[in-house]
């Protein structure tokens, strides 16, 4: 017969369902209980049936991260530091694309027994976080944000580094700044829309209408974004990205129209995802703790799985600019 939590619970000298709970990091077991389970585990070759478990506790273990485009690269970079949290705390992280209705999303999360869900690619008026609130499916937002549901958030602020890289910029001589800016239906395209707007206003700069662009955060929209601006009569000295994929389509269009980067046109992104750094990008960019957001939500969620009556809270991560090739003196004219 196999060893059982029963097992490690007269090894620790603790009750089963005390092993259970040590298992997962329940927040209700002291550390120092944790640690004898953990090594009372290991001493006796216990691997936890997932089966099992879900039987006893009525749950499944598992954590649905739901995004809408998996080909765009600020995803891939979230997933890793997620898996990791979620699996150091006994989840296993499931991947999902949204796509149809907000009722079918659901129902989809939902069959697949979910025990909570990471929200990354909410709108504003998105219904999804209410459905989810309503079948009583644990959800926090990452990155994003709505208002039609409160819930827990891993978020970013964008000040601080959208104040430096304007600042940084002007002190370089541009006065003709432009944006390609994320949609307005989001409160990532709103944020840093306001905070771009303020930190040109510091400096008695408006941001032009017509050198405004928005866009879905995309590389194939920010191309056609910053082309359209590019065929202006008299175009920005310096393009502001919502993101890094859209910089690097801004860095395509600029390359097709055979503008020099940072010769004839300067380009700032935002995330500094690792291709921000290649020698081949040397994007400018607003830098945070990308890995350490993803991971703040991975443990958000499974704190308020563990406590649904806690009040909730946005952890919000500060941001810094990095300058790199793309971001040079304004031209000359």
């Amino acid at each position: 017969m196999g060893i059982t939590s029963h097992d490690v619970a007269r090894l620790a000298g603790v009750s089963q369902p005390t092993v259970s709970r040590a298992l997962r990091d329940d927040a209700r077991v002291s550390e120092e209980t944790r640690r004898r389970v953990r090594e009372a585990a290991v001493r006796l070759n216990y691997v936890p049936s997932d089966v099992g478990r879900a039987l006893s506790s009525g749950r499944t273990r598992r954590i649905g991260l739901l995004v809408t485009d998996l080909d765009n690269e600020f995803y891939a970079h979230i997933i890793a530091p997620m898996h990791r949290e979620l699996e150091r705390r006994g989840y296993q992280l499931m991947l999902h694309t949204e796509s149809g209705d907000s009722e079918t999303v659901v129902e989809r999360l939902l069959a697949n027994g979910l025990d909570g869900v990471i929200l990354a690619t909410t709108t504003l008026d998105a219904v999804a976080p209410l459905r989810l609130r309503d079948r009583g499916i644990p959800f926090v937002y990452f990155n994003r944000v709505g208002r039609i549901a409160e819930a827990d958030a891993a978020t970013v602020s964008p000040v601080s580094g959208l104040s430096a890289g304007v600042s940084r910029a002007y002190e370089l001589g541009h006065r003709r700044f432009g944006a390609v800016l994320g949609p307005r239906e989001t409160s990532t395209g709103q944020e840093r829309e306001q905070a771009l707007r303020e930190a040109l206003g510091g400096l008695g700069i408006p941001l032009d209408a017509a050198y405004v662009r928005t866009a879905p955060y995309d590389a194939a929209s920010g191309d056609s974004a910053t082309a359209s601006l590019l065929a202006l009569p008299e175009r920005p000295t310096v393009i502001f990205c919502g993101n890094d994929v859209v910089a690097i389509g801004a860095l395509n269009a600029a390359k097709r129209e055979g503008v020099q980067v940072p010769d004839e046109l300067s380009i700032v992104g935002f995330d500094d995802l690792p291709v921000a750094s290649w020698p081949i990008v040397e994007l400018s960019t607003v830098s945070y703790d990308l890995a350490g957001m993803a991971a703040a939500a991975a443990e958000a969620l499974t704190r308020r799985i563990a406590d649904p009556t806690e009040p909730y809270a946005r952890t919000e991560f500060e941001t810094a600019f990095v300058e790199r090739r793309t971001l040079g003196p304004a031209p000359v004219r």
